[in-house]
């Protein structure tokens, strides 16, 4: 009978055992509390920092799914938000593309940018003015720009229309990284980015910095769309010494 009461009890703990086994994973515990998922929306510009900075929300709270961030064109994110695409954080390249989507009073400004002319490495055409770029767009050059409606165009449009000065782009791309690409590749002589992309592509560019930019300083406000934990952690994690850390290492100034 003692045989037999130990096997029943044996029977009965590889059962629960079994059941235990079979549960859900439940997500991981943290500090904080704070759980579920992240989707953000940000500037093209933004790409260097963010991937850190949601990097760095990824490892600071581990009970919450960072997914991806999603980065295009200010102007093109802002049309998919009010089209109804579902994102938990907002961050604009311009304050004017995300009064598209909700109220100034409700975003905060985190970082501000300005324009340099990309060229190629060594600057082989030897530009070192706005006024060069608009010659060699006169004279055939391929000049590539954002299009208006994105802020690096109106920032772009801005500058020349401050100096003066006139061009006829080959190109007009939706996001500054295009621009920075046709560059990159030869299909294009020169172009208006921001100084963060000239940095970070490194050595397969060349930067021009230009005093008519300083008319066109564009400001990259922030914005949590949701009222979850988690949208206000990364928001809180832009804006916080650590995120505008980042954000300098990646040439970005402080707002």
């Amino acid at each position: 009978m003692r045989v037999r009461a130990l096997v029943g009890s044996a029977a009965v703990l590889l059962a629960l055992a079994a059941c235990a086994t079979d549960a859900p994973a439940s997500a991981p515990a943290t500090a904080d509390g704070i759980t579920g998922e992240l989707t953000v929306f940000a500037a093209a510009s933004l790409q260097g920092p963010f991937d850190e900075i949601a990097a760095r929300m990824a490892e600071q709270h581990p009970g919450v799914a960072v997914h991806p961030v999603t980065y295009d064109g200010s102007s093109t994110l802002a049309a998919q938000l009010v089209g109804g695409a579902s994102a938990d954080v907002f961050a604009s390249a311009d304050e004017d593309t995300m009064a598209e989507v909700v109220g100034l009073d409700d975003a905060t400004v985190f970082a501000r940018n300005t324009l340099q002319i990309v060229v190629a490495p060594r600057n082989p055409l030897q530009i070192g003015s706005l006024a060069d770029v608009a010659a060699l767009s006169s004279s055939g050059g391929k000049v590539v720009l954002c299009a208006p409606e994105v802020p690096c165009g109106s920032a772009s449009r801005t500058v020349l229309d401050g100096a003066g000065l006139a061009l006829t782009p080959v190109s007009e791309e939706q996001n500054v990284k295009a621009v920075l690409t046709k560059v990159q590749t030869g299909d294009a002589d020169a172009g208006l980015v921001y100084r963060t992309d000239v940095l970070a592509a490194g050595d397969t560019v060349a930067g021009v910095r230009f005093p008519e930019a300083a008319s066109a300083v564009n400001s990259y406000p922030i914005v949590a769309l949701t009222h979850s934990d988690a949208a206000q952690a990364f928001v809180d994690l832009v804006l916080s010494a650590e995120g505008q850390r980042i954000l300098a290492d990646h040439g970005f100034t402080a707002p």
